[in-house]
């Protein structure tokens, strides 16, 4: 079902579920982050499922959430539809054989949502080598910002990831399962273990991120620094041959009576010793290839 009400909800449901249960799953999707979970209520297993892919944007994620409850009979998935982008793409469920045991169409959900988690770390990695190649051509305080903004993006990417994570590690625990394991048996649960493994490795990919966005800021850093470095050397050279010409302009401009009355030594000696000074200065800048 696709947003129903909880009149809906309460009809479709195989078992009677706690008040708590129905209220989440027929609550409408919110601009917050849900929070993934799977839980055992004794005859029947409560679920929320996020899946996070990219909008058309590539800068925004979608939060699907896909609320869950399941008996050994029956399967019943609530999709929300998020504020930005579509509801969740059950086709997985659709294609899945009519004879596949409750558990397994739980596994495959579940597999699926943690597909879109790897699709999600190659939009990041992408993002990040995206930022890094053009760090060069934007302005710094662009870059800073979607650097901060790309950092909040992965620690709520991990709190996601982490908590689906855990979630699974509760099945391979038997923590979650109704009666004796009728939902979950043994096979199912060893293909639980390998979405598990996927999820350790996105959780791990999701550090590697963040660290190559450490490094990112670092050469950020580095690059400001070097800028501030050659307008500091600018100003210095500018301010150098400024004071040669300021330092003959103020020796001429001593009371010497009537020594310097000669137009020669007022204009063409000092004039001279101006141009000359700058000169030196300037060959001797290139030469230190200081300019």
């Amino acid at each position: 079902m696709v947003d129903p009400t909880q009149e809906e909800v309460l009809a479709a449901l195989p078992v009677h579920v706690d008040p708590a249960v129905v209220e989440a799953v027929g609550a409408p999707s919110t601009e917050r982050d849900p929070r993934p979970l799977l839980e055992s209520h004794g005859s029947y297993v409560f679920g929320v499922l996020v899946a996070m892919l990219p909008l058309a944007d590539g800068h925004e994620v979608s939060h699907q959430e896909i609320c869950i409850v399941a008996t050994p009979q029956r399967l019943v998935t609530v999709r929300k539809t998020p504020p930005r982008g579509p509801a969740y793409d059950a086709s997985v469920l659709e294609a899945a054989a009519d004879d596949a045991p409750v558990g397994v169409l739980f596994h495959r959900l579940v597999d699926d949502v943690a597909d879109t988690y790897l699709d999600l770390l190659d939009a990041i990695f992408a993002e990040i080598d995206a930022l890094e190649d053009r760090i060069d051509e934007l302005r710094p305080s662009v870059v800073r910002l979607r650097l901060s903004d790309l950092r909040h993006e992965l620690l709520h990417r991990r709190r996601t990831v982490s908590a689906t994570r855990g979630a699974l590690r509760r099945v391979l625990d038997g923590r979650v399962d109704v009666g004796d394991h009728a939902l979950f048996p043994a096979d199912v649960e060893r293909l639980f273990g390998d979405t598990y493994d996927t999820l350790v490795r996105v959780t791990e990919e999701l550090d590697v991120a963040r660290d190559l966005l450490s490094g990112v800021r670092d050469h950020l850093q580095s690059k400001v620094a070097e800028n501030q470095n050659e307008v500091g050397k600018k100003l210095t050279v500018i301010a150098s041959l400024v004071l040669v010409p300021s330092l003959v302009v103020g020796f001429y401009g001593q009371n010497f009576g009537s020594a310097f009355d000669e137009a020669y030594w007022s204009l063409a000696v000092s004039s001279g010793l101006i141009v000359a000074s700058t000169i030196v200065q300037l060959a001797l800048f290139r030469w230190r290839r200081w300019i």
